[in-house]
């Protein structure tokens, strides 16, 4: 199989079994996503050269806005979608094969995951995967630590809290937290709280 024929297979959430040829191509995939990491991964690079690295990884030119503090990981690579002006902090793991789509102005935290990628629950068919993309909209925050799970879409400038495992969609504006996460209230309210927090503790001070 063409490998753009399964990269195009996986975006649109379409199984591919064990021992297949799409699965070999898969296969073949991550191979070259783990060579063009190890080389990204290891020594110093200017910016300039992370960016023509990641470049190669995902097979189409980054916005010369484009930040990434290494080590970075993912076993695929070709169906990650930067917008502009994104930074991706230390550590990240993205598994990308059902496509990860990452609006403009994103802030993505160190060690976060994006998975688009899941197995059956029956044991005869759990060798088989599934995919569903991920869409994180333009201004969005991720904090450190973050798991968010497929299928999942983040709306324009929420804010994901540290440590959260994000098992459904977000709407637009909302600081979401916790295992598994939930809505704690809009960005201007926590923002609020979080200003009085201070206060208070500088005139207790």
């Amino acid at each position: 199989m063409k490998t753009e024929a399964v990269l195009e297979a996986m975006r649109k959430g379409e199984t591919v079994t064990d021992s297949s040829p799409a699965h070999e191509v898969m296969h073949q995939l991550a191979c070259e996503a783990m060579k063009i990491t190890a080389e990204l991964n290891s020594g110093y690079h200017r910016p300039e050269e992370i960016r023509a690295l990641f470049s190669r990884l995902i097979g189409r030119p980054v916005d010369a806005s484009f930040g990434l503090f290494p080590p970075f990981y993912t076993e695929c690579g070709k169906n990650i979608f930067p917008g502009k002006n994104v930074f991706i902090n230390f550590a990240c793991h993205f598994q990308d094969q059902g496509g990860i789509y990452i609006g403009d102005g994103v802030l993505i935290g160190s060690q976060t995951v994006l998975a688009t990628i899941n197995h059956k629950k029956d044991p005869k068919a759990r060798r088989d995967n599934c995919f569903a993309p991920i869409h994180i909209g333009n201004g969005v925050w991720i904090g450190s630590h973050v798991t968010i799970l497929p299928g999942v879409t983040v709306g324009d400038n929420a804010v994901i809290a540290a440590g959260a495992v994000v098992t459904k969609d977000v709407p637009a504006g909302v600081v979401t937290g916790g295992v598994p996460a939930r809505v704690m209230g809009p960005v201007e309210e926590q923002e609020k709280k979080q200003r009085c927090i201070v206060f208070q503790m500088e005139r207790s001070v």
